[in-house]
């Protein structure tokens, strides 16, 4: 069946709009001002690699609005998480949220995307890239980690580890369907307020909480820049820099809210207004150009309780999968 690594699993005919490796993250170096990096839907990549018998914090494709066209080397399991960019092999339309065995000569190709904005896809034994550190992530700006640090390219070949269990027993798992997330073009997204709520007016916190804002043209990896009513400072917008965090929302001078998501830098020098709870961020990674959020103030005990149900439901599913590391 071959080695543990440099077992080909995919050559690319067509590398789509923006296909890097990613995985969860690279922890610990902030401090010394590496991003994170990391899937931006941590959920949908979670659910991907267990039901394809990977850990949780392997490494897929993150795959964005325009799918690449992929020619398999090897039989794998695989699965699709996230976005509903219209996958098929060899033409016949493959499900989402649920793993199946692609054969050697097969191709793997995406059309239309039809919901959502980013697709995870797995495959059974993980992508093998160097782990730069700690990470497999892709941090383009960089040039570090994943793919040589870089998105896909034609031409390019992928590889991965041997399958953690026989394909037979990892293919045909799929996720409940109460369990699988729907993403809207208006989406209610949660919130906790501060550390600069004081910096604002309170008719710029009410406008805050009850005001639709639009995503704009400006959105990547590093961060949402959104369209709306403005924000009014008490006395301006600038503090002394200080750590940001996934899903602070930063408010220039402009008055205009900016989500910062994977790839956002280590601090900010901006007010922030508020933060996006941890399981509202796979919402907001969903998003696209034109789409409309609204935020809802939380408590920091109702965010906690929200991941801890998360948490409880990704840990049952790493059971049902016999993926106990």
């Amino acid at each position: 069946m071959g080695s543990q690594k440099n077992r080909p699993l995919f050559e690319v005919i067509k590398p789509g709009l923006y296909t890097t490796v990613q995985d969860l993250g690279r922890a610990g170096f902030q401090q010394y001002g590496m991003v994170a990096s990391g899937a931006m839907d941590p959920f949908a990549i979670q659910v991907a690699n267990l039901l394809v018998g990977n850990r949780r914090n392997e490494a897929a494709l993150e795959i964005t609005l325009v799918g690449p066209e992929l020619r398999l080397l090897n039989d794998v399991v695989l699965a699709i998480c996230g976005a509903d960019l219209s996958p098929s092999l060899d033409g016949h339309q493959v499900p989402l949220w649920k793993s199946f065995l692609a054969k050697a000569g097969q191709t793997l190709s995406f059309a239309a995307p039809k919901q959502g904005a980013r697709a995870y896809l797995a495959a059974s034994g993980g992508i093998d890239v160097p782990l730069v550190m700690g990470s497999k992530s892709t941090y383009t700006k960089g040039k570090v980690g994943g793919f040589k640090g870089r998105p896909l390219a034609k031409g390019d070949v992928i590889n991965g580890g041997e399958a953690p269990q026989a394909k037979e027993k990892l293919a045909g798992r799929g996720l409940v369907k109460s369990g699988i997330p729907i993403y809207h073009n208006n989406q209610r997204i949660r919130v906790i307020l501060g550390p600069e709520q004081s910096a604002f007016t309170e008719e710029s916190i009410e406008t805050f909480l009850t005001k639709s804002y639009q995503i704009t043209n400006q959105a990547d990896r590093m961060g949402y820049r959104l369209a709306g009513p403005k924000l009014r400072h008490k006395s301006g917008a600038d503090i002394i820099s200080d750590a940001v965090a996934l899903g602070t929302i930063q408010v220039p001078s402009s008055g205009e809210p900016i989500i910062l998501m994977a790839d956002r830098q280590t601090t900010g020098g901006y007010t922030r207004i508020a933060n996006v709870i941890s399981v509202d961020i796979p919402f907001i990674a969903q998003m696209r150009p034109g789409d409309k959020v609204r935020f809802q103030a939380v408590s920091v005990e109702e965010a906690h309780r929200l991941y801890r149900e998360r948490e409880r439901f990704l840990r049952c599913l790493s059971v049902a999968c016999g993926v106990t590391k």
